[in-house]
């Protein structure tokens, strides 16, 4: 993996380069896609057996932060288009051959609101429905679905994932959003579309950890839970937005001169340096728990042994925490940035975009996945499929 963080680090200055024009266009460019694969990234949480490097998550997830430090929306798209892989390694071992067996570099985007439906058909089921907030859909030739099986009385009795390629659905472009404007998140439209049993996967059996795909790829990695990994992916890019905004302020802050409230220099001013302090201590803390978080759930998975239920909760405790960490942080920079960080293009001010639209992500519902936590703490059951 320390190959693979070289080879990033290689990119980032083209990266940063083109973060104004992603920005602009709404769109990743599809150059910078291309590197991104051509440097081996889209491989690290694939399995070795499709030609992946079936890596350490915490290292991927450091690379995710150093592309989002130059780029919010490109490590926004590499983080959920690179955690892909891991849980296509979850499905069938037909599903995974169909997704990698023509196309060994094949892409997947996803869109997990249970908002298809699906109806049982001889040997699978037919899809319907209309997701949005697809990232990077458009260099994507697969899409990772959630939907419904609705019983005789039209409620839900089962929540599934489904594999559907790009053949079978249409993208609908109405991105035109705040932040986050280069992630092209746009929406995917399937009608009827049948997908076979194989390329299901019930939404329970991943939450329970037994999955179809573990008779093939029985490595460590493939036995942590969904709703650490992924939702790490949602973090971390917001964590290196933050990281980003810092470096941004300092540098920018070292030869600006304040013309109020006596002038000086800001590198001077005693609540700039406090103001670094803060925000750097922020990240730092959501960094140390997030990575530690899921360095224990890896060391689970070593043992062969299931995380217990309080690792689960405490690591979506820190993962939605640590958004709120990075936004306070470049909330706090931003306001000690001046007129300045107010002009549209500004690092600063695509920053402060970028994060506040990460944090509306379902995945980072502070307030009741903190609950959640606390109602395990209490000894209550907890129901949710991403703990």
């Amino acid at each position: 993996m320390e190959e693979l963080r070289e080879a990033v680090r290689a990119l980032l200055p083209r990266i940063a380069e083109r973060a104004a024009v992603t920005d602009e266009t709404s769109r990743v460019p599809a150059e910078t896609v291309r590197e991104l694969r051509e440097a081996g990234f889209f491989r690290a949480l694939r399995p070795r057996r499709h030609g992946g490097l079936e890596g350490d998550p915490v290292e991927f997830f450091r690379a995710v932060r150093e592309i989002a430090g130059a780029c919010t929306s490109t490590g926004w798209l590499g983080a959920v288009l690179g955690v892909h892989p891991w849980q296509v390694a979850l499905f069938d071992r037909r599903a995974q051959d169909e997704v990698w067996g023509e196309d060994p570099e094949a892409l997947l985007s996803s869109a997990y609101a249970p908002v298809g439906t699906l109806v049982p058909v001889d040997g699978g089921y037919a899809l319907s429905g209309r997701w949005s907030f697809s990232s990077g859909c458009e260099h994507a030739s697969w899409a990772l679905l959630g939907a419904v099986v609705a019983g005789a009385d039209g409620r839900p009795v089962d929540f599934l994932t489904v594999l559907v390629p790009r053949s079978e659905y249409a993208i609908e472009d109405v991105w035109d959003v705040v932040g986050l404007r280069g992630t092209a998140s746009n929406d995917i439209v399937v009608e009827r579309a049948v997908v076979p049993a194989h390329r299901v996967i019930r939404n329970y059996a991943q939450a329970r950890l037994r999955c179809p795909g573990h008779g093939v790829n029985r490595g460590p990695l493939y036995r942590l839970p969904f709703g650490a990994v992924f939702t790490a992916a949602i973090t971390a890019p917001i964590l290196g937005a933050a990281e980003g905004c810092l470096r941004a302020y300092v540098e920018t802050a070292r030869d600006r001169t304040r013309l109020s409230l006596g002038g000086g220099r800001f590198a001077e001013d005693p609540f700039a340096h406090a103001a670094v302090a803060r925000a750097a201590s922020q990240i730092d803390a959501a960094v140390l728990q997030l990575e530690r978080n899921l360095a224990e759930l890896l060391d689970c998975a070593h043992r062969g042994e299931d995380p217990p239920r309080e690792l689960r909760l405490r690591a979506r405790r820190d993962q939605v925490h640590g958004t709120e960490r990075a936004l306070e942080a470049v909330d706090r920079l931003f306001a000690m940035a001046g007129g300045r960080a107010l002009r549209r293009g500004d690092p600063i001010e695509r920053a402060w975009r970028d994060v506040h639209a990460g944090g509306m992500h379902a995945a980072n519902d502070v307030e009741r996945t903190l609950a959640l936590y606390g109602r395990g703490a209490f000894g209550f059951d907890v129901e949710d499929n991403l703990v």
